[in-house]
């Protein structure tokens, strides 16, 4: 299904978004074009005008596919009920807006597709640099064609990206006085199309986070995984698009740092 084509017309149809969408819009949004979404959280013209160039393009690669967008399903939350179907893409036009709307890095486009809740492919492009991350269920994961393993950073202690967005305060401090202790924390990129790649280049070891919607984490888990390294749900089942409720996500450079991170959260109280 997914085919070296296929992947060639994704790519371009991200490269189009971005070059007519998103990049014309860096640093020059004016300020209507800004608008709160949630707290902490915005969309902006730059996120509309990409979803619907990806939707059009999309629905033209694969007719049979439903296109299930970030900013489709936050304007009709029943969207979300559409992540189960037989076959959909899902859509993040526009992944970090809130570092784009602010005009610094980083942030990119992610495009997956699943099958039955089970993401088989998934496409990441960095808009700024040009860099193309992929993968395909059981085929590998690729960095603008070159297959890569995914590696650790060699640190003692392990380098760690703990998300604390969206965490209850009772977690957030079991956070802070069980795990991040045993690593050296960095900051998160709030970026998906960012921190997974990380991961797999050896700059980060593992990665906590809470909200994990599919727009933002289908794509790179699979990414992840393909690539040798881990991404789960903390009591090591996988993770599916389709359960839009369900929090919590590690996501680590090899199997034995998902292991060992993976174990600490356990013991937290």
């Amino acid at each position: 299904m997914i085919s070296a084509a296929l992947t060639a017309g994704v790519e371009k149809a991200m490269r189009e978004a971005s070059e007519r969408a998103i990049l014309p819009r860096y640093r020059s949004l004016a300020a209507h074009e800004v608008i709160d979404k949630a707290a902490d959280d915005v969309v902006t013209v730059a996120d509309h005008n990409a979803e619907a160039i990806l939707t059009e393009r999309l629905a033209a690669l694969l007719p049979e596919a439903k296109v299930v967008g970030e900013e489709a399903a936050h304007a009709d939350p029943a969207v979300l009920g559409e992540l189960a179907g037989p076959l959909r893409w899902i859509v993040d036009p526009l992944d970090g807006t809130n570092n784009f709307a602010s005009g610094k890095p980083p942030f990119g486009v992610l495009i997956a597709l699943a099958q039955d809740g089970v993401t088989v492919g998934g496409w990441i492009l960095d808009c700024l640099n040009g860099r193309f991350c992929h993968a395909v269920a059981g085929q590998g994961a690729f960095i603008d064609g070159e297959r890569v393993t995914a590696r650790a950073s060699g640190e003692d202690p392990p380098v760690a990206a703990i998300s604390m967005l969206f965490v209850d305060p009772q977690q957030r401090e079991a956070l802070k006085t069980h795990i991040a202790p045993h690593y050296r924390l960095v900051d998160i990129p709030r970026c998906a199309a960012e921190q997974y790649p990380r991961l797999v280049l050896g700059q980060n070891d593992v990665a906590i986070v809470e909200r994990t919607l599919a727009w933002d984490h289908a794509a790179g888990a699979l990414f992840l995984n393909e690539a040798g390294g881990k991404a789960a749900r903390p009591d090591g089942s996988a993770y599916r698009v389709d359960e839009p409720n369900r929090k919590g996500l590690i996501a680590a450079a090899t199997p034995a740092l998902w292991e060992g991170l993976a174990a600490r959260m356990a013991a937290m109280p």
